[in-house]
């Protein structure tokens, strides 16, 4: 199990707990724009950070792990647990179901984890709607040409083929829906968009209403501790 697994929350120490509740990240970008490595990259890079282990209807591909990489469950399955109302958010993508577990979600936060999630714009939508707190951020690739570059290169979209068609047609329509997002970051460069990505996460950390529990025994010692000038009487 990787360290930044959300299932690792259920069994943190005590002494991991940050005294606040975690703030829940959305990520989206078009398929190709690099938002898996971004994140794998971010949660490296950030303590009391992880990223949200979705739920898909898809087989697994060479490689993959099942609870690390997805928690790969069969179609009627994830039908039943829709039904159950077991999913924060969930989409159709491609023909392919995913979601994520509103519980392990729940349990993490709880914990004073911050949670990222890596989901499209129709997941991101959902999230919003339900959790009005959440902090979501477009990733752009360079430009349209890089991504059907990108695409083209990856080996899984056959050149010119109907899938790699479909997937930038989706994009088209994705990006035009930045404006619905929080903030923005361009993948020229993995490592400088991941720093990006890391300041965002810093920033949020540092609001006052993410700060509230952590900060209230300090600012209660302004309202209660006399200063020895003040016992003193003077001025």
């Amino acid at each position: 199990m990787r360290k930044d697994d959300v299932h690792a929350v259920a069994s943190a120490p005590a002494e991991a707990r940050t005294g606040r509740r975690g703030l829940l990240f959305v990520l989206s970008a078009p398929s190709g724009t690099g938002k898996t490595t971004l994140v794998g990259g971010l949660v490296e890079r950030v303590p009391d950070l992880v990223r949200s282990r979705s739920y898909t209807s898809r087989g697994a591909r060479p490689g993959e792990v099942d609870g690390v990489d997805y928690h790969f469950v069969a179609p009627a399955r994830f039908r039943d647990m829709i039904a159950a109302g077991a999913f924060l958010e969930w989409a159709d993508v491609f023909g392919r179901l995913y979601g994520t577990g509103a519980a392990e979600t729940e349990r993490c936060r709880a914990a004073g984890r911050d949670v990222v999630l890596v989901i499209d714009v129709q997941g991101a939508r959902q999230v919003r709607r339900r959790v009005q707190d959440a902090v979501s951020v477009f990733a752009l690739p360079p430009s349209f040409e890089v991504l059907e570059e990108r695409l083209r290169g990856r080996g899984r979209e056959a050149a010119g083929g109907s899938d790699l068609e479909r997937r930038l047609r989706t994009a088209r329509r994705e990006v035009a829906m930045i404006d619905e997002y929080d903030y923005v970051v361009v993948n020229d460069e993995v490592d400088a968009c991941v720093d990006r990505l890391r300041h965002i996460v810093l920033a949020e950390r540092s609001r006052a209403a993410a700060m509230r529990e952590r900060t209230r025994g300090i600012v209660e010692t302004f309202r209660t501790v006399d200063s020895p000038l003040q016992r003193t009487g003077a001025d």
